[in-house]
């Protein structure tokens, strides 16, 4: 009753608000992901009424991404310039659910995502005016990039792992920092 007390009273932009899709827990019994012809996943969703809805395209997004990467994948519509941020259809609770198949092409997805490098190597570490120029061999090959304020910038996580974001917020990862070359942990060593 307050729920259509508060719809009756709201402005036609809360209105729309209240009318967007409801996200739902998906499941083997109602979600069907395939690969489209231009190589996207697709979604068919089955609703509690039989009634089935078809996405051409999804994105798949970590709830959590360092923590629980393979549980609580949110799927959504992809953004658009019309419609802003695409709405969220549905949550996998746990991606090994739908098997080999389903899970091996959400995660290529994922992959393409949170691409993060490894950073094997830093040959370079420079700082002026505020900003890090660093110059690494990561898993991808050499790379250069600026950072600022590295104590909001460079997270040591429980597992050992660090993670580094550069100026346009690309992520870089070193598994173990004090596995790494000795000359390359005292270049970083002062910012951990």
């Amino acid at each position: 009753m307050a729920e259509e007390i508060k719809n009756a009273n709201a402005s036609e932009e809360e209105k729309d608000i209240f009318a967007k899709r409801q996200s739902v827990d998906l499941t083997l019994e109602n979600a069907k992901f395939s690969r489209s012809e231009g190589g996207l996943i697709s979604l068919e969703l089955t609703g509690n009424d039989g009634k089935k809805e078809f996405f051409e395209r999804i994105v798949p997004v970590r709830a959590f991404p360092i923590t629980d990467p393979d549980c609580y994948i949110s799927i959504r519509e992809p953004d658009t310039r019309e419609g802003g941020k695409g709405a969220e259809i549905g949550m996998i609770a746990k991606l090994a659910d739908f098997g080999e198949d389903v899970e091996g092409l959400i995660v290529e997805e994922l992959d393409r995502r949170y691409f993060t490098p490894v950073i094997e190597k830093i040959y370079n570490v420079k700082e002026k005016f505020g900003y890090l120029y660093f110059d690494v061999l990561t898993s991808s090959g050499k790379v250069s990039f600026v950072m600022n304020n590295p104590s909001s910038n460079i997270r040591v996580l429980e597992d050992k792992r660090s993670l580094i974001y550069d100026i346009d917020g690309n992520c870089f990862e070193i598994p173990e920092v004090e596995k790494m070359d000795k000359a390359s942990f005292k270049k970083i060593e002062i910012y951990l």
